[in-house]
């Protein structure tokens, strides 16, 4: 009994601006999991979290910072490389990105990798919602919110709702609008850098060259993110991703 009470925190060490000042020490520490933890908690607070969303956009920047990092988590595998893999083969089996494996393990664009080699590989399934009146999209792993970013959805209500899957990927991708052929440099492909097409024809989300546009129902139906935010996107949706649209 003696050894559990003296783990409880006391009310001061509870009080949300202790344990934020806390979780930020550990971050900068580079204790990322237990700084994590600390968040989670404040974040259980509901009236917390509407009063200082910030506590939010700090948690999601951590979460990505460990997802994208060679960190063992518990939703993570160590995989040891054998011979004739290859990063594309790792991640189909996986059910992940080659872009993530590269990034969360330190591997060159080239995508060298040796046999005995140990990789960080997720085990959770991401998926997106998407809710059109708030222009918001929500990527969740296993069913558990991880981020959420602000999105333009299309104007009048276009953008469909239902349930879809990410059929294609596309770095800088080629816009072909009204029967003209508009390629990745063209002043007139508002793409962005990123294109994940939806099994519906002609829906899918990508980035913009119009950031003025993110937050309004404005495009032609597709959701439009920023860049840097969509190329985030795409390095962690494969292809056959679950994508959500709500009303």
């Amino acid at each position: 009994m003696l050894a559990i009470a003296s783990q409880q925190q006391s009310p001061a060490e509870s009080k949300p601006t202790v344990l934020l000042e806390k979780a930020k020490n550990l971050e900068a520490k580079g204790d990322y999991l237990r700084a994590q933890g600390i968040y989670e908690t404040l974040l259980s607070r509901n009236k917390l979290e509407k009063q200082n969303p910030s506590i939010r956009r700090a948690y999601e920047a951590l979460k990505m910072k460990i997802i994208f990092s060679s960190i063992p988590t518990p939703d993570s595998l160590l995989y040891e490389v054998v011979p004739g893999d290859t990063l594309y083969d790792i991640a189909e089996k996986s059910g992940t990105t080659p872009e993530l494996l590269k990034r969360s393990n330190g591997i060159s664009k080239e995508g060298k990798i040796y046999p005995g080699m140990r990789l960080k590989v997720m085990k959770g399934k991401f998926s997106a919602l998407i809710e059109k009146k708030r222009n918001r999209l929500t990527l969740l792993a296993d069913g558990k919110k991880v981020k959420q970013y602000r999105v333009a959805t299309g104007e009048k209500g276009s953008t469909p709702a239902g349930t879809f899957k990410i059929v294609n990927k596309l770095e800088n991708p080629t816009w072909f609008h009204a029967g003209v052929v508009l390629p990745p440099d063209s002043p007139d492909n508002i793409l962005g850098t990123r294109w994940m097409g939806f099994d519906s024809p002609g829906y899918g989300i990508h980035g913009t060259t119009l950031p003025q546009t993110i937050g309004t129902q404005s495009s032609k139906g597709c959701i439009r993110m920023l860049n840097s935010e969509a190329e985030e996107l795409y390095d962690l949706l494969p292809v056959g991703t679950r994508v959500v649209v709500q009303e």
